[in-house]
């Protein structure tokens, strides 16, 4: 494999790209060239370019066109961008440089100037590179040692499923019961981060069925029944007289309601009440049909500027004394949601509490 810097020069002009390739014929790079933005678009997966040169004035697809879907797609934001133009006003510039543009080189090129500016570009590209290895790096590890934590937890688990066959005491069956109970919350903590993981490496694969979200959505309120009577909390479940039914996963579908149900006990006080919220939205012709859950809490609400970072990993919004906050489950709504072609967002109830709102497709099961 070739270690050359690949460039990929985009001008409707032949003769310019002689001009570039003149110009560059001692810098050691690989040259490719296309006479307008479509095709270059097409042929950037095959020729995976490191650097742009871009001509701005083109037909059909000008060069702020072609930038701006470049900068747009993920698979291709990190690759550099050099303009070259022949227009001097500044607002045209400015123009380019909004566009995403990471660099702009005035016509007629000097020779000097755009070898300098080609190597700035690969410096930096130098150093993204670094930086997405030590991402990746990390990430790996990340996964490897969570990985590794199962096997533990497991001994653990089975540890302390044996002494409570051993007739203990009611105060230590008690304490038993309260390991237990901390061992599947860890279990649960290490799934979630693994299937960040996975997600983020794009590498989830969804097991997809038809569920009654409606029916799932029952069992979550009696399973936390428990915890709820604990604390004194009321759950009111707002569900259609008829079965609801979605094309999800249904063991990531579950750890999302149980995730914002969690939440909605966390930060709710003694002697509130929780809203658990079915609805299927009207038809509409200009959308898919879709389910609407919605979780209601009485807490502390959410402020404008959590809003727009609640669902990044390890945002924890206000920190509540005696509440653990870790900060990766609404992350992990999100991500399972958005797999799902989802949408999750999170609003402040009117007088009291947040409401987080799940929007999915509603699916017809075959007779």
């Amino acid at each position: 494999m070739s270690n050359q810097p690949v460039v990929l020069v985009i001008d409707d002009e032949p003769a310019n790209f002689d001009v570039i390739e003149i110009l560059l014929f001692k810098e050691g790079y690989e040259l490719h060239y296309k006479d307008n933005g479509t095709e270059a678009l097409d042929s950037i997966p095959e020729i995976k370019p490191d650097i742009i040169l871009l001509d701005v004035m083109m037909p059909d697809m000008d060069g702020i066109e072609v930038c701006q879907h470049l900068k747009k797609n993920p698979l291709f934001h990190h690759i550099s961008i050099i303009i070259v133009t022949a227009l001097s006003d500044k607002e045209d510039l400015a123009r380019c440089l909004d566009a995403g543009a990471d660099d702009f080189i005035s016509k007629p090129i000097n020779s000097i100037e755009l070898r300098a500016r080609m190597r700035s570009m690969l410096r930096i590209k130098s150093q993204y590179d670094r930086i997405q290895n030590t991402m990746q790096l990390r990430a790996e590890m990340m996964q490897t040692i969570v990985h590794d934590l199962r096997n533990p937890l497991i001994g653990i688990m089975l540890g302390c499923d044996s002494l409570k066959s051993l007739g203990m005491p009611d105060r230590a069956q008690k304490r038993l019961d309260q390991i237990s109970k901390t061992i599947e919350q860890m279990r649960l903590l290490i799934d979630d981060i693994l299937t960040i993981g996975r997600i983020e490496a794009k590498k989830l694969f969804l097991d997809l069925s038809n569920i009654d979200i409606v029916e799932m959505a029952k069992s979550v309120i009696d399973d936390f029944e428990p915890l709820t009577s604990s604390k004194q909390i009321t759950v009111l479940g707002k569900f259609p007289q008829e079965a609801a039914y979605i094309s999800a996963d249904k063991n990531l579908i579950r750890r999302v309601l149980d995730n914002l149900m969690d939440n909605a006990i966390k930060f709710s006080p003694q002697q509130s009440f929780i809203i658990l919220q079915i609805e299927c939205l009207p038809k509409n012709p200009d959308r898919p049909d879709l389910i609407k859950i919605q979780v209601i809490d009485s807490g502390i609400g959410i402020s404008p500027e959590q809003k727009q970072v609640i669902f990044e990993k390890y945002e924890v919004g206000n920190i509540v004394t005696g509440v653990s906050q870790i900060g990766l489950g609404l992350s992990f709504c999100k991500m399972t949601v958005e797999a799902h072609h989802g949408e999750i967002s999170a609003t402040n109830n009117q007088s009291q509490g947040a409401t987080f709102t799940i929007l999915l497709r509603r699916v017809v099961p075959d007779e």
